[in-house]
């Protein structure tokens, strides 16, 4: 018995807490606990029942509040205070904290199941401050911002320090995004809530602890927890916020290249897509539209009128054919460059310790940074894109907003340039996003940038994956980082389709990119000049594959509009790892070669060349079909599917809706006035929903205007019987029209008759598929009866 008795001892102590800190006292508010202790003070702060955010203030030192990550206030939740001898509970309807009083000890547990509990909690080391924590042996470990790691990144100390890796490939430590966010197979995530650069150890020491490690600043995280994956990132995004709505025409195809030097270059390019017939929608002008060489000419922020002549009837004669203009800029400010005078005379440069604008060189020239942190900063800079916006530019680009180079001895209003470096990119967004909702109050910003930090996506910002290698390498790891970024609130991650750096030429791989760019957030393709990026440059065949492409892009258009509503109203990632649908499946939660695209389509890419099969495992709560021949594919299996060189392997779940449109030339086309529904008909799925959302398509905040409609789709089969429902729900400031419906039935059965709101009619079928003109009426639903 005394050996179990001192085991047990030991067994307690190992998992304590740091064994100096002494509980003291404890009180309570109304909606929060503070436990002192002899080494500081822990505040605890629901912010539902499913978040808590604790709060530590060592002694000698002062509460801050500020948090760049943040934005819900504390919700009003039940909770419940329970003490003993050894131990106080602060339970909510979720959430539960217990405090073991001695040895000290802080768990967290949700619905009876314990999440995870500080190991030492906080301390200091050498120069750094630390938070560490329990883990459990067997939790997969997810998040950190942007890597390549593998889908588990347990095992690595992440640097938290936002830098490009030029040329990246199937490793790469450390990328343009660094999130001091975790997220664990158990289903929950903590977010630790601090600013300054660090370090996010996900226990490479092999003994069970995760820690985050940071120079200074707030010792405070959030531990969130959720019903699902599903339930988990609503409520991170809850927490920091979420994102835009963005305009339809970003889900459209860019023309994009470093870069187009000239006007008539750039109309030249634009003639071609309409001759050609390839839908376009936005045009990106890289470094050129500023200046006529790379180096030297960073920060001029105005057009070289030299190629540059009459850049408003450029972009006036652009959005006449329903092309937006996307330029890009910089934050730093070179002492060459046009803008320096005016820079330094209104003090928006971050300085050095003497007050004086913090020069120094990198690649593009000798530089200052503009404060952004600074009041003056960030109106000068608001000051020179409402200029751009009211010449006519759609959309602003924010290149090298780690930043790129951000020695520590620069001072930022905010901070040394250590304590702001991650968030530069984050407040950058930030400035645009007030500036368009202060003085562009109806539209839609698009906000392209390749860094940003926790919450970042609540400024409309869409990432990108950085300066890929173009390669087959390159192209490997792109669902990982887009799927990664997703699960940690940046739905819109996505890479430069066919490869950025180098110049590598292979048309098979020009091709299978852009196959998976169909089903990744946003379609662009981008490269150096060497190689051509898009696709009206390329032979007759490549053009052709490509073409396909892009035209599908645009026929889907109707199901990734819905997507991106889906993650404006709950944060849903638009790529979803396969674990989302079988989070107890060991096997998933290391898996990114294969995805959801939004809730109903199954993509297994191509990343081989000359690869002719592809192991594709089908989730087990459906059956799936090939989208491209209806081929049929069981439920919770494996399959080996034959590869074609016109597509990658594509496969839609058993019982969805997809609403599809026929091709356009861009998006001022776009109407719903005559769709496709296509509904895959499932005798494993006999009940099943969908919905189409619409709007103008351009109006900020229309839903929460009320200025829009959603199309809902039911199904429900019985004894030899499938109705359909479609019915319309409609905004109370929308004018919704009536509309056609050409009604597809994947897998159909023998069908004798069908009846649209009680009248026979006819139909035509085709192999398994049955096809069917049905009204979509706003004032009632349409029945659908098939026999």
């Amino acid at each position: 018995m005394r050996k179990i008795i001192v085991f047990l001892l030991f067994s307690s102590l190992a998992l304590a807490q740091n064994t100096n800190r002494k509980f003291e006292s404890f009180k309570k508010t109304n909606q929060s606990l503070e436990v002192t202790t002899s080494d500081g003070v822990y505040t605890f702060q629901p912010y539902s029942d499913k978040i808590i955010s604790t709060s530590f203030v060592p002694n000698g030192e002062k509460a801050n509040s500020k948090s760049h990550a943040v934005v819900a206030s504390p919700q009003k939740v039940s909770l419940k205070i329970t003490t003993t001898p050894t131990s106080i509970q602060m339970a909510t309807t979720g959430i539960v904290v217990v405090i073991e009083k001695s040895p000290f000890k802080i768990s967290y547990l949700y619905k009876n199941k314990e999440l995870i509990s500080e190991k030492t909690g906080y301390f200091k080391k050498e120069s750094n401050e630390i938070l560490d924590f329990n883990l459990d042996a067997t939790e997969v470990l997810y998040g950190g911002g942007a890597r390549v790691l593998g889908m588990n990144r347990r095992g690595n100390r992440l640097q938290l320090y936002n830098r490009a890796h030029y040329g990246y490939e199937t490793r790469s430590e450390l990328m343009n995004f660094t999130m001091p966010l975790v997220l664990s197979s158990k289903i929950y995530a903590v977010h630790f809530d601090n600013a300054p650069i660090g370090y996010l150890d996900l226990d490479s020491q092999k003994n069970n602890t995760l820690a985050y490690e940071t120079i200074s600043g707030r010792k405070t995280y959030q531990v969130i927890a959720g019903d699902n994956w599903i339930d988990l990132i609503d409520n991170y995004t809850n927490l920091t916020g979420k994102q835009p709505l963005p305009a339809r025409w970003t889900l459209g195809n860019f023309s994009s290249r470093f870069g187009y030097h000239t006007e008539a270059e750039v109309n030249k390019t634009i003639d071609k897509y309409i001759k050609d017939e390839i839908p376009v929608d936005a045009i990106i002008l890289d470094l050129y539209w500023f200046g006529k060489t790379v180096q030297g000419t960073m920060g001029n922020l105005d057009w070289d009128k030299d190629n540059f002549p009459n850049p408003t009837k450029m972009m006036d004669d652009l959005n006449k054919k329903g092309v937006k203009t996307v330029v890009i800029t910089e934050p730093f400010i070179l002492t060459t460059s046009s803008k320096w005078k005016e820079a330094t005379d209104k003090k928006v440069l971050a300085v050095d310790k003497d007050g004086k604008p913090f020069t120094y060189d990198f690649y593009f020239g000798n530089t200052g940074i503009v404060d952004i942190f600074k009041t003056d900063g960030k109106q000068w800079f608001w000051n020179i894109y409402k200029t751009l916006i009211n010449q006519g530019v759609g959309g602003l680009w924010g290149d090298l907003g780690e930043p790129e180079v951000f020695p520590s001895a620069a001072i930022t209003s905010g901070g040394s340039a250590d304590e702001v470096h991650n968030i530069y990119g984050h407040n950058w967004a930030q400035l645009i996003a007030e500036g368009y909702q202060k003085e562009f109050s109806n539209t839609r910003p698009f906000i392209l940038m390749r860094a940003g930090y926790s919450g970042s996506q609540r400024f409309g910002m869409m990432p990108w994956s950085g300066d890929v290698s173009r390669s087959w390498g390159g192209l490997k790891p792109q669902t990982e980082i887009s799927l990664q970024m997703g699960m940690q609130g940046m739905g819109y991650m996505h890479s430069d389709l066919g490869g950025f750096a180098g110049d590598y030429f292979d048309n098979e791989l020009y091709t299978r990119w852009l196959q998976y760019g169909v089903f990744q957030p946003i379609f662009r393709p981008h490269a150096q000049e060497d190689v051509a990026s898009e696709p009206v440059f390329k032979d007759i065949v490549t053009k052709s594959n490509a073409k396909k492409q892009v035209e599908l892009r645009y026929q889907l258009l109707p199901y990734n509009y819905t997507l991106a509503f889906e993650n404006n109203q709950k944060g849903t990632p638009l790529m979803r790892p396969l674990f989302f649908e079988e989070p107890e499946n060991q096997q998933l939660q290391t898996t990114s070669n294969t995805y959801l695209w939004g809730n109903d389509f199954l993509v297994q890419p191509i990343t081989d060349a000359g690869k002719t099969s592809a192991t594709v495992y089908f989730p087990k709560n459906n059956n799936w079909f090939d989208f491209y021949n209806d081929s049929k594919y069981i439920g919770g299996s494996f399959a080996e599917v034959a590869t074609a060189t016109d597509h990658i392997p594509v496969f839609v779940r058993g019982g969805a809706f997809i609403p599809r449109i026929k091709t356009i030339q861009n998006t001022t086309k776009y109407s719903l006035d005559a769709f496709d529904l296509h509904y895959f008909m499932d005798e494993k799925t006999p009940n099943s929903e969908g919905k189409l959302y619409n709007d103008d398509g351009l109006t900020a905040n229309a839903f929460e205007k009320g200025n829009y409609e959603i199309l809902n789709f039911k199904a429900n089969s019985k004894d030899k019987m499938t109705t359909i429902t479609v019915a319309t729900q409609i905004g109370k400031a929308y004018s919704s029209k009536d509309k056609k419906a050409n009604l597809v039935l994947h897998n159909a059965p023998t069908t004798t008759q069908i009846k649209v709101n009680g009248v026979v009619t006819p139909f035509t079928k085709e192999s398994n598929t049955i096809s069917v003109s049905i009204p979509v009426t706003k004032d009632k639903s349409t029945i659908i009866q098939i026999q």
